[in-house]
């Protein structure tokens, strides 16, 4: 059997195979925050059509904490309830499910009286200035995201991925590009990763022994900024924490990116090198043959597929129908497979 379509355990999570549907924003949540019937139908076709995991996209801790006003929150228990019947979607479809928990931070273009940030520096020039976070304040963030952790266990969230990517607060505390603090908060490595650490402390009280982990962006793509040494060692200081890292790159700063088939695998590479923990690696990612080379070489643990999932739900059964894996053709559409079990 391919590699792809062998089974993966993250800390007693049994995942029937290493294709991984990763969060992306769908815009489809109205001002309360509240899943909807498409996001029922969206997860739950992704994990009908073969998906081992699915992530449902990021997740607001606070309302300033949402990309935008149609992104899903996770501050109140309506929230929780609404949540409850994705993950029953998911599960139903035979797949396990992650939610990711984030904060926009300065990104978020919520309508809300301030958005916050370590320092007070704007995206770019369209977008608006944030207040830089008190102490208090960012002691309020670890425990908000515990308190969404818990909700995520209470709606039947198999797992919970930590949100320190694509430029948003725990990135903008971690790069030296966005966080100009001198306080316990800032001006060293060793004070940038402290915000980082509290939170998945919190979480990890909260949301128990079950699976945890992290999304990062292992390079800025700006001199200065993190770059993959910079994350590995960031990393290895919440090691003990997480079970897991998704890596990507890029987010914090609107410069471009060169981006080609596979441009994310490397920095997927070297941070599972560095930590010995396992990685999902995503980018532009699109055959089973492909996956298969990353996988076989070991460069990583877990690989998304996040646009081809969304132009076709069902590509997980076709992958497997291609290379000859059984099992992944649900009997109501058997009619449409000649081979099949």
């Amino acid at each position: 059997m391919m590699k792809l379509f062998e089974p993966f355990d993250i800390r007693g999570l049994a995942l029937k195979n290493r294709i991984v549907m990763p969060p992306m924003c769908m815009y489809q949540a109205g001002g309360d925050g509240l899943a909807t019937p498409f996001h029922v139908l969206h997860y739950g076709t992704r994990a009908q059509g073969g998906a081992g995991l699915v992530i449902v996209e990021s997740t607001g801790v606070v309302p300033a904490g949402r990309i935008s006003d149609h992104d899903l929150g996770l501050w109140n228990d309506d929230q929780a309830d609404a949540l409850r019947g994705v993950a029953d979607a998911v599960h139903r479809g035979g797949a396990k499910i992650a939610v990711q928990l984030g904060h926009a931070g300065r990104k978020s273009t919520c309508a809300v009286p301030e958005i916050f940030a370590p320092s007070a520096i704007a995206f770019d020039e369209k977008s608006r200035i944030p207040a830089e976070l008190t102490v208090e304040q960012i002691r309020s963030v670890a425990e908000a995201f515990a308190a969404a952790a818990k909700r995520a266990a209470d709606a039947g969230f198999d797992a919970v991925e930590v949100h320190a990517a694509h430029g948003y607060l725990l990135h903008e505390f971690l790069s030296p590009l966005t966080n100009r603090r001198e306080d316990a908060y800032g001006g060293t490595d060793e004070n940038r990763v402290r915000l980082l650490r509290e939170v998945l402390t919190a979480v990890r009280e909260a949301w128990g022994g079950r699976p945890l982990w992290l999304r990062v962006s292992a390079f800025d793509y700006a001199e200065g900024g993190i770059d993959r040494d910079r994350m590995a060692a960031y990393v290895n200081a919440v090691r003990g924490l997480v079970d897991l890292v998704h890596v990507s790159t890029g987010g914090l700063l609107p410069v471009p990116v060169r981006d080609y088939p596979g441009y994310q695998v490397p920095f997927a590479e070297q941070i599972k090198a560095a930590s010995g923990l396992p990685v999902i690696t995503v980018g532009k990612i699109t055959t089973a043959d492909m996956a298969e080379e990353i996988l076989q070489n070991g460069r990583a643990d877990l690989v998304a597929f996040g646009r081809e999932l969304l132009r076709n739900p069902y590509w997980p059964i076709y992958a497997a129908q291609a290379h000859g894996v059984e099992g992944y053709v649900p009997e109501p559409y058997a009619r449409a497979f000649p081979r099949h079990t």
